[in-house]
């Protein structure tokens, strides 16, 4: 692209040999006499008077005849420039008045398939969408009426009613919360310029340094786009899976991670699922301490959630950002498009503990509930991972507690061998429809949150960054572009049974972006989008039903009839007794191995601090439309758990192993923790209320 100036008011630009010149508006309608033709030599001059040669008369008076004759040249020529005018004005004032016309037009604010979109920064895309979806947003009325993703999915606005209703979903996994193998490239860009190995999100937010927000900014907006939306109604889906970090609300210091920016993404999000017709869960995959070691929590090969020295205030500062965002997503402009949150994405009971667990999961529900209220409406779904312990060991907890919903990730390409053919392989996902049904009959709304196409685990950092694969023979399983046509078929029939068996289930991921060194995307069996192009993703998703019955001995089915309690009717809220007593906060058990007394020594935040409310989008058509505070409930006071002041803590992410004090410390009783050598001090225990990063325009 030249940078070189425009031409000035009386310049021109001097054309290649055979182009026609060039003038500026300005030129075209401004006096040129003095402007010569680049191309064209002048014409000679001409010793011809302007008028014919009529002598005066001889007492030197003009002749009448001379003036007549210059009268009549005269009149002539004024005509002619009279209709020139005319000619180049009307034209002109045409135009301007389309111009006008044109600028002043209404913006389209509904289109079906073929209809053109204008996303806010001008960039446009044709909306295709075979199923007779519909995209609806009204710039100046913003909560206003929504999309329609398919004629047979319901609008945005129409009532969901579980049972009835089926989910058919994608995760937008590695957009909000980074993974190496769904971003390969901004991964190997830093993967040797940090000062550590990075590995995860922390390590690369350490890598970029200074360069942190405009990285992780240039990504937010690339990775997922407006347009995704749309293509994702587009494929016959109905809802998204959004993982998010704690970090979208603050971090603490000597947290690396960039705070508070992909909380603005995260409302773009909600905007556009509104627009398209899309309902959103909200996952959080990143908790202080991590709750499960793996990359996706935000930091590697650590567990300090509810497990550890700082196990237990790691959970008390969860259930902070728990309530806050359940306190966002509850007002109602947003309740519609984000009806259920995810409290704590794949727990891992085998390192925290079974009693840990659920005392946490019991201690999330009592918070978010205490905003919101029980029974439908009040409030989103409360999602709770299955803790990779299958979904029939969660049959009875928490009974009667309102709309819990269950959350199971089945996967077998972590443990398959050379051995097991893919033919068999791809029928294994039927086996998850038994427990389903069993689940939703006796337990309530079981989703599955998370499954994928894959047969093995073969693919650039599926297992993580220098981990290896359980799979010992990877060559040519990652390169789709060398399947056949045979094999692509046989893997799709993977897909499909996922689909059946979950019911209402998310794949994971909608995309994984390409790799700078492989020139390609990998993992391609956990890809949607890329499947949906080459055929190992159904085109319409509604081919998965029926697919599992042939394959299964077992015929009993799910026929919609949820426990009232579990979609908010009767009894919602009436937790049976037994269950209350069983997980208290702090739990009876902790990992590893503590006993009551040990338990006792656990350091502990207070409740004294300022809550954080978030921001909601400010919109340049509607700048007056209530966007809500932040704070659905007005009554709910409680304060955020914060350090002590007087205390110091061992670093939270980093106490797994560590000795327990010798004596708690608490407002009353300041005793110092003790620290190898040497003592850290407590993170700032100010918490800013309703301050962070300035929300996104929409136009």
């Amino acid at each position: 692209m030249s940078t070189s100036a425009a031409p000035s008011y009386r310049e021109v630009v001097t054309p290649r040999p055979g182009e026609e010149p060039q003038w500026t508006p300005e030129q075209l309608f401004t006096d040129r006499r003095d402007v010569k033709h680049p191309m064209r030599s002048p014409p000679p001059p001409r010793d011809i008077p302007p008028f014919p040669i009529v002598p005066n008369r001889s007492d030197g008076s003009e002749n009448p005849w001379l003036t007549r004759t210059r009268k009549l040249y005269i009149t002539a020529i004024v005509g002619v420039l009279a209709i020139i005018a005319i000619a180049v004005a009307v034209p002109l004032v045409l135009r301007h008045k389309k111009a006008v016309k044109d600028a002043n037009a209404p913006v389209a604010t509904s289109g079906t398939s073929g209809s053109v979109v204008v996303t806010e920064d001008g960039t446009k895309f044709t909306y295709i969408n075979d199923f007779g979806g519909e995209w609806r947003y009204d710039p100046t009325n913003p909560f206003g009426p929504g999309g329609q993703p398919q004629n047979w999915s319901k609008s945005i606005d129409d009532q969901w009613i579980w049972g009835r209703d089926v989910v058919r979903g994608v995760n937008l996994g590695g957009w909000l919360v980074t993974q190496p193998y769904a971003v390969p490239s901004i991964y190997e860009k830093f993967l040797n310029a940090g000062p550590l190995p990075v590995i995860d999100e922390w390590s690369l937010s350490l890598a970029m340094g200074d360069n942190l927000q405009t990285e992780m900014e240039q990504h937010y907006s690339t990775f997922i786009t407006e347009q995704d939306f749309a293509d994702i109604a587009g494929a016959g889906l109905n809802w998204v899976r959004i993982p998010i970090g704690y970090w979208a609300i603050e971090t603490q210091p000597g947290e690396p991670f960039l705070a508070q920016v992909s909380w603005k993404y995260f409302l773009k999000a909600i905007q556009w699922a509104r627009k398209y017709g899309l309902r959103i869960c909200l996952d959080v995959h990143g908790l202080p301490g991590s709750q499960n070691g793996w990359d996706h929590s935000g930091r590697r090969g650590v567990v300090n959630m509810m497990r550890g020295v700082m196990g237990f205030a790691n959970a008390q500062r969860s259930l902070n950002y728990l309530r806050t965002f359940a306190q966002f997503i509850s007002q109602k402009q947003y309740s519609n498009v984000v009806p259920v949150l995810g409290i704590a994405n794949d727990v891992r009971m085998d390192l925290l503990g079974e009693i840990p667990v659920k005392s946490f999961y019991l201690a999330a529900y009592n918070a978010i509930r205490k905003v919101t209220g029980t029974g439908a409406g009040n409030g989103p779904y409360i999602a709770i991972h299955e803790a990779f312990r299958g979904v029939f060991v969660w049959q009875d907890f928490l009974q009667g507690a309102d709309r819990l919903a269950l959350d199971q990730h089945p996967s077998f390409a972590f443990n398959v061998t050379e051995q097991d053919a893919v033919s068999d392989l791809v029928r294994r996902p039927c086996d998850w429809a038994v427990a389903t049904n069993h689940s939703s009959e006796h337990f309530g709304i079981t989703l599955g949150g998370q499954f994928n196409g894959a047969v093995n685990d073969c693919g650039l950092w599926i297992t993580g960054i220098g981990s290896a694969t359980t799979y010992t023979n990877c060559t040519g399983q990652d390169d789709y572009t060398t399947w056949t046509p045979d094999t692509i078929n046989t893997l799709k029939q993977g897909a499909l049974a996922g689909m059946d068996a979950l019911q209402n289930w998310f794949f994971w991921t909608w995309r994984i972006g390409n790799s700078t060194a492989l020139g390609r995307p990998s993992s391609p069996l956990w890809h949607y989008q890329l499947g949906l192009a080459h055929g190992w993703i159904p085109k319409d998703p509604r081919d998965s039903a029926g697919h599992c019955g042939p394959l299964l001995n077992e015929t009993a089915s799910f026929d919609g009839g949820y426990p009232a309690y579990a979609t908010g009717g009767d009894g919602a809220g009436t937790i049976v007794a037994s269950q209350l007593s069983s997980y208290p906060f702090p739990p009876t058990t902790f990992e590893p191995g503590y006993n009551s007394t040990q338990i006792s020594l656990l350091p502990t935040y207070t409740a004294t601090g300022s809550p954080i409310t978030l921001p909601g989008p400010t919109f340049t058509s509607a700048p007056f439309v209530d966007v809500g505070s932040g704070w659905f409930n007005a009554q709910d006071n409680d304060l955020y758990y914060v350090p002590v002041p007087q205390c110091t803590y061992r670093d939270p992410w980093n106490a797994e192993t560590l000795s327990l004090p010798t004596a708690p410390c608490t407002a009353v009783n300041p005793t110092a923790i003790p620290t190898p050598g040497g003592s850290s001090s407590a993170p700032s225990s100010t918490a800013s209320s309703a301050v962070i990063t300035p929300a996104p325009t929409f136009s």
